[in-house]
């Protein structure tokens, strides 16, 4: 039986900190490959520290000038997303950062095992597994610790690019612990909270009279308390911070980026992959009819696993599990969800419409509990397969 009373803990890291920074230019550099070849094939990695980035990884597009003209824009790519994070320190500039591109052509044994022909479907793009997780203790139908944690960051960025903190850097991390009665959410009993500042006579202190309003705006009423700990620069001061402070790698905040730890992940990062990549095609299906299931009311929890092999079209495997409070068997559940949507790598990206330029947008504050948009960003978190669903089973 599932625990009813226990505290849970889950961590975001803003759009400053180093791996999100390279997170955010291997996405921003795969939309430039989509918006040049919405059947560009891209993988792209990026690392960051003191006053440089590389990029490499391997990039398959059709029109060898449109690769070309494409790739001489990364440089510029990469300074614009820097710029736009906001920094400008003496050893991570955005105008003199030093950046090397290393993007070299897919391999051709690759395109032949992936790419769909007249008489063989169109194949994942390596083997793996995706896990989608959905729970109605939040409007999001996301955790409540880690949906928190991203909207406090989340806010913090926008006070600070907006004028109103402008004493804060880029460069921060949230941490929420979240006391659940019932099963259900109550009230946060520890917040951590480390975020660069740029005046150095600040002490934790002056940080937390300015952040803590902010932090107070994003919580629910009454999950403050005065039993709350803060915790906010526990260490000190945090002057240093981004890729000069730490190094940054795409792809290392895998549990940040999806569910914070309250549902199992398959191991494989999001940013710089196009969407013939399972890794995250298909997570983004598994989230997508996690969500709703538990969104037409089929279930209040709802972990879905999907499988595949390199090469090959269709799922391997699709396992729901409805962690005791489904309304109906996990197996009608399994069936339901093949029907209503073609889970082959080209099925999901028709389906959500992944052919285009929406992922620089993921790469800060979780891919997952964020708004539908009108250009089909986030399309994942639609809820338009419910009625579907509830006819399926």
């Amino acid at each position: 039986m599932a625990r009813k009373n226990y505290a849970f803990t889950s961590e975001s890291v803003s759009e400053g900190h180093p791996d999100k920074v390279c997170d955010r230019i291997s996405d921003a550099i795969l939309d430039a490959f989509l918006e040049a070849d919405p059947e560009a094939r891209v993988a792209c990695e990026t690392f960051a520290t003191t006053n440089r980035v590389i990029i490499g990884g391997e990039v398959g597009i059709n029109d060898p000038k449109l690769l070309e003209e494409t790739t001489a824009r990364v440089e510029d790519i990469t300074r614009s997303c820097i710029r736009d994070i906001g920094y400008e320190q003496d050893k991570f500039h955005w105008n003199t950062v030093n950046i090397d591109n290393f993007l070299h052509e897919q391999s051709n044994h690759i395109w032949q095992g992936v790419g769909g022909t007249e008489n063989r479907e169109e194949g994942a793009g390596d083997q793996g597994i995706m896990f989608g997780y959905a729970v109605n203790e939040t409007p999001e139908l996301m955790p409540a610790p880690i949906c928190y944690a991203h909207a406090v960051l989340k806010r913090l960025a926008e006070a600070r690019k907006g004028g109103e903190a402008r004493v804060l850097g880029p460069d921060a991390k949230s941490q929420l612990t979240v006391r659940y009665e019932n099963g259900a959410p109550v009230e946060v009993s520890s917040i951590v909270l480390s975020t660069q500042h740029l005046d150095e006579t600040l002490e934790s202190n002056d940080v937390r009279a300015i952040v803590e309003p902010y932090v107070r705006e994003e919580l629910p009423d009454g999950w403050i308390t005065d039993k709350t700990e803060w915790w906010v620069n526990p260490t000190g001061k945090f002057v240093i911070g981004g890729p000069d402070g730490d190094a940054g790698l795409t792809g290392r905040k895998i549990i940040v980026d999806t569910y914070g730890g309250s549902a199992p992940h398959g191991g494989g990062a999001f940013s710089g992959k196009d969407p013939t990549k399972v890794d995250r095609s298909a997570a983004y299906a598994a989230r997508y009819l996690a969500k709703n299931v538990v969104a037409s009311g089929l279930a209040h929890r709802c972990t879905i696993q999907l499988s595949y092999a390199i090469g090959v079209a269709k799922p391997l495997s699709i396992y729901a599990d409805t962690h005791g409070t489904g309304e109906v068997d996990e197996a009608r559940i399994e069936q339901a969800v093949a029907q209503v949507m073609d889970l082959t790598p080209k099925g999901i990206r028709t389906h959500l419409g992944l052919n285009r330029p929406i992922f620089e947008r993921t790469a800060a504050y979780g891919h997952f509990g964020r708004v539908p948009e009108a250009d089909g960003g986030f399309s994942w978190e639609r809820t338009d397969l419910t009625e579907a669903l509830r006819k399926a089973v």
